[in-house]
C-alpha cells in the first residue's frame, strides 16, 4: 500500500470524503490517504495529524515527494489538537484504532470540533462504544459498511451531527444502518463472532466459579441477539 494503491479498507474510506473537502486525518501514518486524495483532485487541502514521531516524519516524507507541501500541513499534536480554525476542516477520518480510542479522541477534543464536520471513522473493534458517543453526542449515522482484507472485519462508520438521535442497544451494538443492509459480509461477520462467543462461553463455563456472573452474562446476551439476529 502507497500514496498510488491504497489498501481496500481506506479506498472505501475515501469514497466517503466528499469531493471538494477540507480534510484533517487524525492518526495519519503514512499520510496515503490524504496524499492519495489529493493527487486524484478529491479534496482541496489537508491536515495529516500524527502524534507518534516517526510516523510523523513518514507522513511528512510522503507530502513532501509528492510536492503537496503547501496543501497538506503536517502537524505532531495529539488527536483533534492537530487541527484549529483557521483550517476550515469539512471532514475528519480516524482510522485503524480502537472504537474507544477514537471515543476518546473524539471527546477530549470536542473543542476542535465545529459541529459541521463529517465524520469517517473506522474503528478495530469496540464499534458499539463509539457509536454511544455519536448518539449521545447528537450524531447521526449516515453510512456503514464491513469488509473484509487479510482475515479481517473492518467496519466503517460515517456520521455528521443532526441533533437528538436514538439507537437501541442492538443498533448500537451491531450498527444501525448494517442491521437494516444485511450484506453478506456482515452476515458472515457476525456467523464467525457467534462461533467465538460459544468458545467463550464454554471456556467460561469450565473455569466455573472464576468468572464473574456479570460477565457471563453480558457474552449470554450477545449470544441472544447475534443468534436473533442471523435467524
Amino acid at each position: 500500500m502507497n500514496e498510488h494503491t491504497l489498501s481496500m479498507r481506506l479506498e472505501r474510506v475515501a469514497a466517503h470524503v466528499p469531493a471538494g473537502a477540507r480534510l484533517a486525518d487524525i492518526g495519519s501514518d503514512h499520510a496515503y490517504l490524504p496524499v492519495a486524495l489529493m493527487r486524484r483532485g478529491a479534496i482541496v487541502a489537508a491536515v495529516a495529524g500524527e502524534v507518534a514521531l516517526t510516523p510523523f516524519c513518514s507522513a511528512r516524507r510522503t507530502v513532501r515527494e509528492n510536492g503537496f507541501e503547501q496543501r497538506i500541513r503536517v502537524r505532531q499534536a495529539n488527536g483533534l489538537a492537530a487541527i484549529g480554525p483557521g483550517d476550515g476542516i469539512t471532514a475528519i477520518s480516524i482510522c485503524g484504532m480502537g472504537g474507544e480510542t477514537i471515543r476518546d479522541i473524539l471527546h477530549s477534543g470536542g473543542a476542535c470540533l465545529s459541529g459541521q464536520e463529517r465524520l469517517i471513522l473506522q474503528p478495530n473493534g469496540g464499534q458499539q462504544p463509539l457509536r454511544q458517543w455519536l448518539m449521545e453526542n447528537g450524531y447521526r449515522i449516515l453510512s456503514e459498511e464491513v469488509l473484509r482484507e487479510n482475515r479481517f472485519d473492518y467496519e466503517i462508520i460515517v456520521a455528521e451531527r443532526t441533533g437528538p438521535v436514538t439507537y437501541t442497544p442492538q443498533e448500537l451494538y451491531f450498527g444501525p444502518l448494517l442491521m437494516q443492509a444485511r450484506s453478506p459480509a456482515f452476515l458472515l461477520k457476525w456467523q464467525r463472532v457467534l462461533n467465538q462467543k460459544h468458545k467463550t462461553l464454554t471456556q467460561f463455563a469450565r473455569a466455573g466459579q472464576a468468572v464473574p456472573e456479570e460477565k457471563v452474562q453480558i457474552v449470554a446476551r450477545q449470544v441472544q441477539w447475534i443468534t436473533a439476529l442471523l435467524a
